[in-house]
């Protein structure tokens, strides 16, 4: 059964895999961070987009609670939520996650967006 709880008001579900790719290193790494710490419990894993990067915008993630008119879909033992203005800018995209020299992170490839940057955080 999953470990979170999306009230039937705040949701537009979708079916998987959802509007964007989670890579399976994403997800793994999703899960592992929600059951590593309570507070994520209940919890969907929002990706969206907010002021900043280059372009005026930049992609961000959190463990928060299920708004109205989210869409939202099953990663497994996680929801992850797009709200109605990032589910524009992020239909199509792939969310992946990234261990190298330079760190550890979430990374998005979107191919909706209009041109390409060294900051790798711009829509």
């Amino acid at each position: 059964m999953a470990a979170y709880a999306v009230p039937p008001t705040a949701r537009v579900e979708l079916p998987a895999p959802g509007p964007m790719t989670i890579t399976e290193t994403a997800r793994e790494k999703i899960e592992g961070f929600a059951r590593s710490a309570e507070e994520f419990q209940g919890k969907v894993f929002r990706v969206f987009v907010e002021g900043g990067g280059c372009s005026g915008l930049r992609y961000a993630f959190v463990f928060d609670d299920p708004r109205d008119g989210d869409f939202w879909w099953s990663l497994g033992e996680v929801a992850c939520a797009l709200d109605p203005i990032s589910y524009q800018y992020l239909r199509g995209a792939t969310v992946d996650y990234v261990e190298d020299a330079r760190g550890a992170g979430f990374i998005v490839d979107n191919p909706n967006a209009p041109t390409a940057c060294s900051c790798s955080c711009s829509c």
